[in-house]
């Protein structure tokens, strides 16, 4: 029975449980998605993840779908209607974050063939499979997320420290995160 089932402790309410047993963790390797987190992430920064949970239809719509190479190209117009609106986190730092992270993020894609392949290098192409028995075992940051940060940073990126950057490897299925008496440990934990 659905309720019965063994979740992470923080997977209370239902926006939490559905994003908890439908996407985090899972493995993305789309580009336009891995942008999304990079951009929802960002935003995340001194907030709590349900307040962007909440705002992320806005930030679609708002962010042509997270299309990299459209957020790129806003203009100062469209930058001031960003910061008018509600549905989104009307932060100058993070919405100007946005938009260069989209440009660094089409550099990327260049110079590798796709944020895909740079980003997973990070953890050698395959998810990292943890064995967390409390959340007070799930650290802030770690090595590849520090690495991560440290190369996002050089290539221009903002908003990408490393508490950031392993937040976005826990969502994107980098790393498996789910405690291991949660359900979806064992299924996203390869036999």
């Amino acid at each position: 029975m659905e309720s019965e089932k063994f979740r992470c402790p923080w997977a209370q309410g239902d926006e939490y449980v559905a994003y908890h047993d439908q996407e985090w963790g899972v493995p993305v390797h789309d580009d336009r998605l891995l942008f999304e987190f990079l951009i929802l992430e960002g935003a995340q920064a001194g907030l709590s993840w349900i307040t962007i949970l909440k705002k992320r239809p806005a930030y679609r719509r708002l962010f042509d779908d997270f299309d990299p190479a459209v957020v790129a190209g806003y203009d100062e117009a469209k930058f001031e209607s960003l910061m008018s609106d509600a549905g989104i986190v009307r932060n100058r730092l993070k919405i100007q974050s946005a938009i260069g992270n989209a440009a660094a993020f089409l550099e990327v894609q260049q110079e590798f063939g796709s944020f895909d392949r740079f980003i997973w290098d990070f953890v050698g192409g395959q998810p990292l499979q943890n064995r967390r028995q409390s959340l007070a075992d799930v650290p802030a940051s770690t090595p590849e997320s520090d690495a991560m940060s440290k190369s996002l940073k050089k290539r221009g990126f903002r908003f990408v420290g490393t508490t950031i950057c392993y937040a976005f490897m826990q969502a994107v299925g980098m790393v498996n995160d789910h405690l291991v008496t949660c359900y979806r440990h064992r299924q996203l934990h390869p036999k």
